[in-house]
């Protein structure tokens, strides 16, 4: 089912199961513990991909594991504790964006660079058309594309994060992905 397509895919052992979710729902504080501190740093990388500063982005996840604590009775543990998480902080985070004034951007970080300076040229033309065609996506498709084709969530914990229904999921992420190849259209002919 969901929770065994769920621990496989996010290779965990038990830090998102049904008996965790109870312990927490339970008041159990090392359960939750376990929880902070499995998904605190994943959060933290989270929101510094969303170009949200780091004292702000410790902020806003103490807030959301605050929430979660705080209100630990309405737990359901038939659903993702993590995806419930993922979207207090992407809430959250939104109203911090907008109470600031500040706009999204992309990480820009590359593991590798290219070797000829030709290559480094290309690579920033084509990473510079990628980022402005994720950047021209309205704010729920481009939610749904780094959910899904970033972050790698399943179209369900994206459609559980966004509180919208999977299918909307998968319509946003097929003209998200059209939209790219348009872009890069030029990229791939060449």
């Amino acid at each position: 089912e969901l929770f065994i397509f769920w621990v496989l895919l996010s290779k965990l052992d038990s830090t998102d199961s049904f008996a965790l979710y109870e312990a927490i729902k339970n008041g159990d504080q090392d359960a939750f513990k376990k929880f902070y501190d499995t998904y605190f740093e994943k959060l933290y990388l989270y929101l510094k991909s969303r170009d949200i500063r780091s004292d702000a982005a410790e902020d806003l996840i103490q807030k959301a594991f605050i929430y979660i604590w705080e209100n630990r009775q309405k737990i359901n543990p038939d659903l993702s504790l993590k995806a419930y998480l993922y979207r207090i902080a992407y809430t959250r985070m939104i109203n911090h964006v907008n109470k600031n004034k500040s706009a999204e951007k992309l990480s820009t970080q590359h593991t590798e660079s290219p070797d000829t300076p030709l290559e480094q040229l290309q690579y920033r033309e084509l990473h510079q058309s990628m980022k402005e065609a994720v950047q021209q996506m309205p704010e729920r498709r481009r939610a749904v594309f780094e959910h899904c084709f970033l972050n790698e969530f399943t179209y369900k914990e994206t459609a559980e994060i966004l509180d919208i229904s999977p299918k909307t999921v998968e319509n946003h992420m097929a003209l998200a992905l059209k939209e790219i190849r348009a872009s890069l259209k030029k990229y791939i002919e060449n």
